[in-house]
């Protein structure tokens, strides 16, 4: 009984100390953020990378989406003969909680899992060690410009996804199954608040930082084997995953 509890102690204070060290590693990502000389160059790459590499698969999920939530929002609301608030429907739906979700998932499974497996190999390649030798802070060369990027690229790309979502629900609803255009537009206008894109913006923001602080700090901490680099993959997106349904509820209830 002894031993058994003294695993638990031991797994807690695992856990805690993890959780330390993950906080201290983006506290001092982002200071360094700010120290120069500033990295544009990276920051502009990493952009790209985050942003515009993930933009294809980030439309083709929000319009498809917005087709979905066209379907099923048009047979829920026939029921209560009220097809004209589809606009208001899927619009809120997208805008509060479904863009930034799944747009963060979508980064998270094209992007975030390539920045685990590229820190971890540089991790296994010694490529890490040698930017010490060199008296070069790995953290400030390959995480901060990360984040920062994640955190302009992550909006970006959730408003995007809101658009096409948006799109792909009017395709649905007024092109196949005959809602009024007006009524689609108006029931939106009158009820989409700047309070709904501010808080699904929001969202965004937290969410990039979330995927570039996980994905960094798994891939930055590594095994320096060919397993430690899959292994950190696999936890940097699960972690990621799950980080950003918890604190989508925590965002939720505090922002409504």
């Amino acid at each position: 009984m002894v031993s058994f509890l003294g695993r638990i102690g031991r797994f807690a204070i695992d856990q805690i100390a993890g959780m330390g060290r993950m906080f201290l590693f983006l506290v001092s990502a982002i200071l360094l953020a700010f120290r120069r000389p500033a990295k544009l160059r990276l920051i502009v790459y990493h952009i790209k990378t985050i942003g515009v590499d993930s933009l294809s698969v980030v439309a083709l999920s929000g319009f498809f989406t917005g087709m979905v939530m066209g379907f099923q929002g048009y047979y829920s609301l026939r029921k209560f003969n009220a097809e004209s608030w589809l606009g208001s429907a899927t619009a809120l739906g997208l805008l509060r909680e479904l863009g930034p979700v799944l747009s963060a998932f979508m980064v998270t499974g094209r992007t975030g899992s390539a920045m685990a497996a590229e820190l971890g190999t540089m991790r296994a390649t010694e490529q890490i060690d040698a930017l010490y030798s060199m008296a070069i802070n790995p953290i400030k060369y390959l995480v901060s410009p990360r984040i920062i990027a994640g955190l302009i690229a992550m909006p970006l790309l959730t408003a995007i996804f809101n658009v096409i979502g948006i799109f792909g629900s009017y395709v649905v609803g007024v092109g196949m199954l005959s809602v009024s255009s007006g009524s689609f537009f108006s029931g939106m206008e009158n009820s989409v608040v700047f309070h709904d894109v501010y808080s699904g913006i929001t969202k965004s923001v937290c969410f990039g930082l979330i995927i570039t602080w996980i994905c960094c700090y798994k891939g930055f901490h590594a095994s320096p084997m060919a397993t430690g680099v899959s292994q950190a993959t696999t936890e940097s997106v699960v972690l990621s995953f799950v980080l950003i349904l918890v604190w989508d509820y925590f965002l939720t209830s505090i922002m409504l």
